[in-house]
């Protein structure tokens, strides 16, 4: 940038004045580029569920389902730029390897779409724990390519949005882990030949928790596994979910192992970083007990200040049918829970999240 000014040498005092000017642009300038390289631009918010409830042959809006404008609304008015999405395999795809269901595929394109008109990205999330009709992958009838084939039509339909997110499976689990890993390398590949480039987020087994990440299972770890992960367009990044109760389930009240909640993730932060590979985590939540908001707060703030490998969070969960749930964040009217409260300092700024997602 070139900047010009008149000049008068008999007036020395506006020549004070436009070097002070210019000393003045420099510094915007160049506090602007520090404040460009630093900014963090990450996915941010909530799992709205909903979606994944009932059987999948329940019907809609009795059964199950999707955010009202209003959560969604709500979301946005708390500057979150993201929501992880639950939904059902085979509520989309009734029967493997053929086409997806057009009622339901409809419901969550708009359901998208309303998301993003508001400016929030969506992770798309089939909530199935790597089973198909209470099958597992690999076993019975669901071979590792049916994952494949419906992650291969599904993102033909999002293919180019780079708001939407694709996250493989909601926590594998009671599978083989080198039938996962093969399973998951799979659907990226059909992924990329449906020709979409949008990030995806690849779980690991064992309920793809940070504290199991290292855990021996047959055929190896995940972090032995996922290393040998391929993509050809390069933008992945690793799923994790981390609870603080007793057993790392969160499925219980206490939130008695903050420690070793905050210390597995420390351990998968290093082995991200030593693989150059980036992370996401998609569930972590607590109830209202004192050392459970305290929790809360130490994971986000965790995640948030290892921004250059962790792009970003989505606490559990949001919903308007969760009723009395410990672990609720849906509002009640226009009243926030504690945990809400607790999450809103480490929410971004309400804006686009596009640099995360690529």
């Amino acid at each position: 940038m070139i900047l010009v000014f008149p000049y008068c040498p008999s007036e020395k005092r506006h020549a004070r004045f436009f070097a002070a000017v210019i000393a003045a642009l420099a510094a915007i300038i160049i506090m602007s580029s520090m404040l460009q390289a630093e900014e963090i631009g990450c996915l941010r918010g909530v799992n709205v569920s909903g979606g994944e409830y009932g059987d999948a042959e329940g019907i809609y809006e009795t059964a199950y389902i999707y955010p009202s404008d209003g959560t969604l609304d709500w979301a946005v008015s708390r500057h979150m730029n993201a929501i992880r999405l639950p939904f059902l395999w085979e509520r989309l795809q009734p029967y493997l390897f053929t086409d997806l269901d057009a009622a339901e595929l409809a419901r969550l394109q708009d359901t998208v779409k309303r998301a993003n008109i508001r400016g929030l990205s969506v992770v798309l999330d089939p909530h199935n724990y790597a089973s198909f009709r209470g099958q597992k992958i690999g076993a019975g009838e669901v071979p590792a390519k049916a994952l494949a084939d419906f992650w291969g039509r599904l993102a033909h339909h999002f293919a180019g949005n780079n708001e939407v997110v694709f996250g493989v499976m909601n926590e594998p689990a009671d599978i083989p882990s080198k039938v996962w890993f093969d399973a998951a390398q799979e659907a990226l590949a059909a992924i990329r030949q449906a020709n979409a480039e949008n990030l995806v987020l690849i779980p690991g087994n064992m309920w793809t928790g940070a504290s199991h990440w290292f855990d021996e299972q047959e055929g190896g770890s995940n972090a032995q596994l996922f290393e040998q992960i391929s993509d050809p367009a390069d933008n992945l990044a690793f799923e994790f979910h981390q609870y603080m109760d007793s057993d790392f389930s969160g499925t219980k009240n206490n939130c008695s192992r903050v420690d070793d909640a905050i210390l597995a993730l420390k351990k998968v932060t290093e082995w991200l970083d030593r693989n150059s590979f980036r992370g996401f985590l998609g569930e972590f939540g607590a109830s209202t007990s004192p050392e459970c908001l305290t929790g809360l707060m130490t994971v986000a703030d965790y995640v948030n200040r290892h921004h250059t490998i962790w792009i970003g969070w989505t606490a559990w969960a949001a919903g308007e049918w969760w009723g009395d749930y410990p672990l609720s964040l849906q509002p009640v009217g226009k009243i926030d829970k504690p945990q809400m409260r607790a999450l809103l300092p480490y929410l971004l700024p309400k804006g686009n999240s596009s640099q995360c997602a690529r």
